[in-house]
């Protein structure tokens, strides 16, 4: 499959999905995206969402602006910009209105499986009595903290990675893979 973001080849990863399933997901290193098939992204063992980050982790997870209008790989329509909630975090992603699957940045997929966030009010407030102005890690541009957390000039929400939650993420994964373990009666250890 090419990249809907840059038209390049994609590279074709298995992960082991629920219910013994495998789960095929297109990575696109330059772009720093991944396509998932219809509901492809759901399908992750939990397993397989850690393995994914370690993916992630080696490469810079910075959105980049995209050409418009993104094409879907499968049918060639336009996908639609989607903006979604998990766990009290905004994230977005492109998507088939064909239901074909959806386009999403390394870094909208570590905010939708909650390894980073949106800073709370009080580390907005330390960060604009300690900087006042910070970069957009997607586009560069300064993102004047007085005005709020959004950078004026691409749209990209802050976001801020906190080690705790990142364990505490991978701590809730490793806990619901042994529950699917137990589930399927395997003996399989998390990541394999």
């Amino acid at each position: 499959m090419n990249c809907p973001g840059c038209g390049a080849p994609t590279t074709v990863l298995t992960f082991d999905g629920r219910q013994q399933a495998k789960v095929e997901i297109d990575l696109c290193s330059s772009c720093q995206a991944l396509w998932f098939d219809h509901l492809e992204n759901l399908q992750l063992s939990p397993a397989a969402v850690l393995k994914l980050f370690g993916i992630i982790a080696e490469h810079r997870a910075a959105d980049r602006p995209f050409p418009r209008p993104l094409r879907c790989p499968r049918c060639g329509l336009p996908l639609l910009l989607t903006h979604d909630l998990q766990r009290q975090t905004t994230f977005e992603y492109w998507r088939c209105d064909r239901e074909h699957g959806r386009f999403i940045t390394f870094l909208q997929f570590l905010r939708e499986k909650n390894f980073i966030a949106a800073p709370s009010n009080d580390e907005l407030k330390a960060l604009r009595d300690g900087m006042g102005t910070i970069n957009c890690a997607n586009c560069g541009a300064p993102v004047d903290l007085a005005r709020g957390a959004v950078c004026s000039h691409c749209g990209s929400v802050l976001s801020m990675i906190d080690l705790k939650q990142i364990q505490e993420t991978a701590d809730r994964l490793l806990k619901a893979q042994q529950g699917d373990r137990a589930t399927s009666g395997t003996d399989q250890s998390p990541g394999e």
